[in-house]
């Protein structure tokens, strides 16, 4: 699979479950309006939806489609009618899912810090002044949960355990003051499918630290029922379903069928093609499928019609001397790889690291 899932399933479903496990501290209780006089003190009514929801969303989709330099502008114009922690949120995300097309690099790291510590204080702030209202606790589930996957890239496992105790329990909130609200209902089915398919060595873990067990079952079709009705995240409820499917339900069609989906809704973003020819090399053994898509992948980022071009090109470089190599190919192969490091790309990390290590290993001895 793609660089993205070298923790390994095991590790991934254990950190998942951790990382959306119980609030580490107490919930505020309800916000209470000033009592009449005489009369008994009345909570607040819950304030239910998303504001500006469709311009977040579109916001969102400019994300998705790795529009990274767009973004500030984008998000100028969607804060104003959409609440300023959305806009911080997303800004943070963008940085986050610009990382995960080069996830061995540390750059970005410091300006990702920054963004997701700002919008989490933005929301915690949000969430004591109307602790009724559905939105802001959903805004903080969704910041620690970026900053908590962020941690695991990092391999700061048991960190982003402890940090990522209050997502569950924020986006549970969120859903009981709007039970209409899928798009907190889908970080819920995460927990709770993951929790589910955890493997048992890692259960001690667990009870350790005091998290409710999972349900694989109704995890999982909580996160299908938002990736079909949810507003702000269908598409990452369809990108961390694909990740399920492979790795647990061996759905393997049905996660290329949504890998495909998502390259037609993001043609703009790399990461997507290159699943499609991971997918296509790792789970059906389809050399010529999977180098045919990073054929393609490789003509888009040389027309610039992909972002970060420079990045897609040298993946897909890479995966086209594997598969050649696999074809049968050998020479031409060495020939595409040998190509690339005369260039001397020193980024994707992992990816540039791959390339020196198939020169070794084709070098005659």
């Amino acid at each position: 699979m793609t660089d993205g899932h070298t923790n390994g399933p095991g590790w991934q479903a254990l950190v998942l479950a951790l990382c959306l496990g119980p609030l580490a501290f107490s919930l505020p209780p309800p916000s209470l309006h000033p009592a009449p006089a005489g009369g008994l003190i009345q909570p607040a009514p819950a304030r239910r939806g998303l504001t500006a929801a469709s311009e977040v969303a579109a916001a969102y989709d400019a994300v998705l489609d790795a529009d990274f330099d767009g973004i500030p502008r984008i998000l100028d114009a969607t804060c104003g009618p959409a609440p300023r922690v959305a806009c911080l949120g997303l800004r943070a995300l963008g940085t986050w899912w610009e990382i995960q097309l080069d996830p061995e690099s540390r750059a970005l790291d410091a300006r990702f810090s920054s963004e997701v510590e700002t919008a989490i204080d933005e929301a915690r702030a949000w969430t004591g002044r109307e602790p009724e209202r559905a939105e802001a606790w959903f805004y903080l589930g969704a910041a620690l949960g970026a900053r908590s996957q962020w941690k695991v890239l990092r391999r700061e496992r048991l960190s982003a355990a402890r940090d990522g105790k209050q997502i569950k329990d924020a986006l549970e909130r969120a859903l009981s003051l709007d039970p209409g609200m899928h798009d907190a209902e889908f970080g819920i089915g995460v927990y709770r499918y993951y929790a589910g398919v955890a493997p048992a060595v890692f259960r001690w873990l667990r009870w350790l630290l005091l998290l409710p067990g999972g349900n694989r079952t109704e995890g999982l079709q909580q996160m299908e029922r938002a990736s079909r009705q949810g507003i702000l995240v269908r598409a990452e409820a369809d990108y961390q379903l694909h990740v399920a499917y492979l790795w647990y339900e061996r759905r393997f069609r049905e996660a290329l069928d949504l890998i495909v989906d998502l390259e037609s809704r993001y043609p703009r973003n790399p990461l997507f093609r290159q699943l499609d020819a991971d997918i296509r090399s790792v789970y059906f053994s389809d050399a010529a499928g999977s180098l045919a898509s990073s054929e393609i992948l490789l003509e888009l980022a040389r027309a610039k019609r992909v972002n970060r071009a420079e990045l897609a090109e040298v993946r897909a470089l890479v995966n086209i001397a594997v598969q050649r190599d696999r074809l049968g190919d050998r020479t031409r192969a060495v020939d595409t790889i040998e190509s690339l490091l005369a260039r001397s790309p020193t980024a994707p990390v992992d990816a540039v690291a791959r390339a020196r290590q198939l020169a070794r290993a084709w070098s005659p001895r």
